[in-house]
């Protein structure tokens, strides 16, 4: 058996903002992962302590954890996260079948979370036999994550329209082009890419083309009913913080929540 070291450098994008105070503990120079490795096999041997200055409590977060998520999400941005955004989405067939890919998170508003995808794709596909849907984001440098559980449904097709047009022009054609999560040959998603540059008169470095929204893409929005923030601590003994909706309170306009501490 072999052992070696994974190296992870530092990330500049580590600075932060000239003049705001540090939200994370300064990063060591190189993060070391011992591995131990057959022919056959891979074993991690060790992992960087986790060490956050923060601590949070029951007691010490906001009533609701979409205002706790909105805090969070900024102090990302302000530390420098890269791709504070980028969330895991894990969905499920009617059976019970998991899958989980990496989405990017769209919106945050008084209901949940928004994300945009196409409407034939798998997650969509499974999302409309089986509703419950599980997000995760991690901020590695902060050494944080929130974990939600909850429902999807569709936004209406007005929101959907709306954010389509905020789009480059590259990417609404990309939403026309591609038929997400099926099987094609090497050339094919070139050149249907090709038919729709034709279709509406785009041509090389245009912005300002008319693109409509297709009908089969649009937003999901996730209404939680369960919301952990989890902090790393050294020994394993991290914060964890979990909301859980009430049952039987208001609606989701304003619902109420059960906040716990949990054991790492």
């Amino acid at each position: 058996m072999s052992r070696i070291f994974a190296q992870f450098a530092p990330l500049s994008f580590l600075a932060r903002p000239k003049g705001t105070a540090s939200l994370i503990p300064n990063p060591p120079a190189m993060d070391l992962v011992e591995v131990a490795e057959t022919m056959n096999t891979l074993h991690v041997c060790s992992h960087v302590q986790y060490n956050t200055p923060d601590h949070i409590t029951p007691t010490s977060v906001l009533h609701s954890p979409l205002d706790q998520f909105h805090v969070w999400f900024n102090e990302a941005r302000a530390a420098g996260v890269r791709e504070p955004d980028a969330m895991s989405l894990s969905t499920a067939t009617a059976s019970g079948t998991p899958s989980s890919r990496m989405v990017l998170f769209k919106q945050l508003d008084k209901h949940g979370f928004v994300f945009y995808t196409n409407y034939t794709s798998r997650k969509s596909k499974e999302l409309e036999e089986n509703p419950n849907v599980a997000l995760l984001f991690f901020w590695r440098e902060m050494s944080r994550q929130v974990r939600i559980v909850g429902r999807a449904e569709k936004v209406s097709k007005e929101e959907s329209e709306a954010y389509f047009k905020s789009r480059p022009v590259g990417s609404q054609l990309g939403a026309w082009a591609s038929k997400q999560s099926s099987v094609i040959g090497e050339d094919v998603l070139a050149n249907r890419l090709k038919k729709f540059h034709e279709r509406f008169g785009v041509t090389e470095g245009a912005n300002e083309v008319d693109v409509p929204a297709p009908d089969f893409w649009g937003g999901w929005r996730v209404i939680p009913n369960e919301m952990e923030f989890w902090l790393g601590k050294p020994s394993r003994l991290h914060d964890r913080i979990r909301y859980v909706r009430v049952d039987g309170s208001a609606s989701d306009e304003e619902p109420q929540w059960k906040v716990d501490r949990l054991s790492p």
